[in-house]
């Protein structure tokens, strides 16, 4: 892999820095009936001998595998000394499968040089990927011997795929558009978004304009969810903020010197919510839809039934205003309930910045809660649902937000690590403005921070294992994109992580031993098979408490996720039960799911109920 030329000397500077990087000072911004399929895939092996190992000698939860597995990306932020403001957001990454061969692909979102007539010789770190520089395919040739010893080799297919991604990214979102099976997918950009239509041979076809999706403004997170029930999926579109390269302010830092401006300096754009009209185009409903329509600088979106009814509602964080709830009023319409439920602003009433975000039930009481990072100095939060879409800021009594008070968090998500039941939380962090600890050593780049995990304990506590999840956990990056999966079809979740000027990290999940059911859920003939994005799993054992997860291909920041869904169970024998209500309202259930391997439930294939 190319890596920019002052990363290597930098390394050992960065791990000895990991400890006064909290500290140091960033600016302040202002069964029964129907089948069950099986992907091909025996019972997994146990987990494989772990040889890495985190701090004071235990085992490490995770070890980087991008470059030994061919991921040779590295991403150009095309910063020339003029600190344009889309430098120091970008980007996200992509977990999908293209070609519906059963594993998971990847996307990388790439960037460009800013600024009219400046030219590569003018960056101040050169390109260290792939060139010409433009958004990036790799497809996963995952090998599984008999012996269940798995090899990762990713190829990059970029100019096979006819993916020609060459304005400046920011996120990914994948989704079946138009129902015949293959995922398409979304790019959004510092100008305008990109809709490519899977053609199911490999390629991919442009049609960013017929679809009406082609967006203009600063797009960063997106998410497809069939809002209406429709069986199509529908399309949210996060904007952000309203700028222009040659006019944008410029900020400086305590010590004089240029720096990023906060997001209040510039006027935040309006999201954008597409309806897809089941023809290959899409309708922007957002005026009508958006009851109201308050305007944001969106940075994350995820989408879950928050109060319960079966309808799909929508949530966005905001970077530095208040965050929007986007309760689904079963007509068409949404009306934004944030302040009302108590997840616009945090407990002390205040606005925060909103980067990542994510949904999921980590207190097992059947609803799903909310968990968004945050600038340094602001703690990440957690708002716990009360099961009828209000929430309470819990982030100090759970122990989820001190410890995120040093840093300025972008992707996450609730991820059962170790297979316990339990979901944990995993961040990946960089500032956004100059640390200036950094900046004393003459860093190139003084935005790098280390990523951060935290285990669920139960009881509604978490602790900080940070220590424990590997030596890459340990390095000083700048990461704001994060996609999670599980790659290597071990039945555990693995992380992407795309960092602003720097390569990708593949995080592979080598510390869980515990037991696990993997579920793919699709459609009907009707929805041509497509991964059903929105149903709710209710998992049910004979030893062990219920659980529940839902399929969703969004949250975080930027970025695109395995849309299956991935259960951990424990030391559970017990085959368990599976219930799933479909995105129409439909329920459909299966008994005695085999353990440790992934199984394809397909609509309509189950007993009723």
């Amino acid at each position: 892999m190319r890596r920019p030329p002052w990363a290597a000397r930098w390394t050992v500077t960065l791990l000895a820095l990991v400890a006064v990087v909290p500290a140091a000072c960033e600016t302040n911004r202002g069964g029964t009936g129907g089948s069950i399929g099986s992907e091909g895939l025996a019972d997994a092996p146990a987990a494989p001998s772990v040889t890495a190992v985190g701090q004071g000698g235990e085992p490490a939860w995770f070890t980087d595998q991008a470059e030994e597995s061919g991921l040779d990306f590295v991403h150009f932020n095309g910063a020339s000394g003029n600190v344009y403001f889309p430098e120091i957001m970008a980007a996200g990454a992509g977990f999908l499968d293209y070609d519906n061969d059963g594993d998971l692909d990847v996307y990388l979102v790439q960037g460009q040089m800013l600024g009219e007539g400046r030219t590569l010789s003018d960056a101040l770190f050169p390109p260290g990927g792939p060139l010409p520089l433009k958004g990036r395919l790799y497809r996963n040739d995952l090998t599984v011997q008999e012996d269940g010893t798995r090899e990762l080799r990713f190829t990059d297919v970029t100019d096979e795929s006819a993916l020609d991604a060459r304005g400046y990214g920011m996120g990914v979102a994948a989704g079946d558009i138009d129902n015949d099976g293959w995922v398409d997918l979304y790019l959004t950009n510092f100008g305008p978004n990109q809709l490519f239509r899977n053609n199911r041979d490999g390629t991919f076809t442009d049609i960013s304009s017929q679809s009406g999706t082609a967006d203009p403004g600063w797009g960063v997170s997106a998410a497809f969810v069939d809002y209406d029930r429709d069986g199509w999926l529908d399309l949210y579109v996060g904007n952000y903020v309203s700028y222009e390269l040659e006019t944008g302010t410029t900020c400086t830092t305590t010590a004089g010197a240029p720096d990023y401006c906060s997001p209040q300096v510039y006027p935040p754009q309006p999201d954008r919510l597409y309806r897809n009209q089941g023809n290959g185009s899409f309708a922007d409903v957002s005026g009508a839809a958006l009851v109201g329509r308050p305007v944001g600088p969106a940075l994350g979106v995820v989408t879950a039934d928050f109060d319960g009814d079966g309808w799909i509602d929508i949530y966005v964080a905001n970077d530095g205003q208040d965050n929007q709830l986007w309760m689904n009023q079963r007509d068409g319409t949404f009306r934004n309930m944030g302040l009302l439920s108590g997840v616009s602003v945090s407990g002390e009433g205040r606005p925060e910045a909103g980067m990542g975000v994510d949904a999921g039930d980590f207190d097992r009481d059947g609803d799903e809660d909310l968990f968004i990072t945050h600038l340094r100095g602001q703690t990440n939060t957690l708002y716990i649902n009360n099961g009828s879409g209000v929430f309470e800021d819990r982030s100090a009594l759970t122990g989820i937000g001190s410890p995120s008070l040093g840093y300025t968090g972008f992707g996450t998500t609730w991820v059962d690590v170790d297979n316990d039941g339990w979901l944990d939380v995993l961040v990946v962090n960089g500032a956004v403005t100059t640390i200036q600890g950094l900046a004393r050593v003459r860093h190139p780049f003084p935005y790098g921070q280390p990523n951060q995990l935290f285990r669920n304990v139960g009881h509604g506590r978490f602790e900080e294992i940070t220590s424990l999840a590997g030596t890459a956990f340990q390095l000083a990056e700048v990461s704001r994109g994060a996609a999670f999966g599980d790659v290597d079809n071990d039945g555990d979740v693995d992380v992407l992580v795309s960092n602003t000027n720097g390569p990708v990290r593949l995080f592979i999940n080598i510390g869980s031993r515990n037991r696990w059911v993997g579920l793919r859920l699709v459609g009907t003939s009707a929805t041509g098979g497509r991964d059903m994005l929105g149903a709710l799993v209710e998992i049910s054992r004979r030893t062990g408490p219920t659980l529940w997860r839902r399929a969703r291909a969004d949250g975080s920041y930027a970025s695109a996720n395995d849309p299956r869904v991935l259960v951990g169970l424990g030391a559970s024998p017990d085959p368990p039960r599976v219930r799933v209500r479909w995105p129409d309202g439909g329920r459909d259930e299966w008994r005695e799911v085999p353990l440790d391997r992934w199984t394809t439930l397909r609509k309509g294939e189950g007993s009723t109920r």
